[in-house]
């Protein structure tokens, strides 16, 4: 449309007769994967681990302690990217849709004591050697037991749904399904599929991470435990990598919050005890 050759016009009148602004002629796009993108990436998610009230301008202070130089601009690129914000006002890796329908917290006061009360599903980042990609994972409240998780490369809804379905095909119904706002747990789908099983809907409060903190205590058992140390270097290894570690997890990692029982044991004794009943 443009022609920078143009022997009688120069590039300032061609806008000016284009009603186009100037500035998005000369602009290059930088690329988001840069090397140094990606260590402040994992150092961002390191650090919001630690400390999920960070929003970007504590994290941007946290980035120059380390020798970063970093602007708040980039910092806010890079947190919007991973799909997380400071705990204060909004949640994580969860942005709400403004028509979707939100649902009460259910879980106030409530005394877990049986498998299949209360499950909970949450979305999280993962990096890998070169770029990242998203978790979501559903648990069983009372026993910590992850019963499905899907990996994508986007915040879409659809691994979302696969992995309720395997959850609810394998496990049958919970009577209560608790999530955060986000656009994915919140959409016309997702809510059908519990709705349709006579399942009670459960949704966080915006901001309040701890309405859900065992899967948050998830995250960080799976970050710590195998996605740092072992730096996936694409999706296919990062998948079979999470299989060995969710096996390891749910069949032969003690939980000392669980009498060091491991998921699957509690998962099945509380089963056990309810056909008994």
């Amino acid at each position: 449309m443009l022609s920078p050759d143009h022997e009688r016009l120069s590039i300032v009148r061609q806008c000016q007769l284009l009603g186009i602004n100037r500035s998005s002629i000369y602009y290059r796009r930088v690329a988001l994967d840069t090397a140094e993108d990606l260590i402040l990436l994992d150092l961002i998610d390191r650090q919001y681990l630690q400390t999920p009230f960070y929003g970007s301008r504590k994290m941007v202070v946290h980035l120059r302690s380390l020798g970063h130089q970093v602007n708040r601009k980039r910092v806010r690129r890079l947190m919007a990217k991973m799909g997380i914000a400071a705990i204060y006002p909004g949640p994580k890796t969860s942005t709400p849709h403004p028509e979707h329908r939100k649902f009460p917290y259910l879980l106030r006061g409530v005394t877990i004591e049986r498998p299949n009360q209360v499950w909970s599903v949450d979305i999280t980042y993962l990096p890998m050697a070169r770029g990242f990609m998203f978790l979501v994972a559903i648990m069983d409240w009372y026993s910590r037991k992850v019963l499905s998780w899907r990996v994508s490369n986007t915040l879409d809804t659809r691994f979302c749904l696969e992995a309720l379905e395997e959850a609810l095909e394998r496990y049958g119904n919970p009577e209560i399904f608790n999530s955060d706002q986000g656009s994915q747990f919140t959409s016309d789908d997702f809510v059908k599929m519990l709705q349709n099983r006579g399942i009670r809907i459960s949704m966080d409060g915006r901001g309040r991470c701890h309405d859900n903190i065992f899967i948050e205590r998830l995250w960080r058992s799976v970050k710590y435990e195998c996605v740092y140390i072992r730096a996936f270097e694409n999706g296919s290894k990062l998948r079979a990598g999470l299989g060995e570690y969710f096996e390891f997890y749910n069949q032969m990692r003690p939980h000392q919050s669980l009498g060091y029982q491991t998921p699957n044991e509690l998962y099945l004794q509380g089963d056990d005890l309810l056909q008994a009943a």
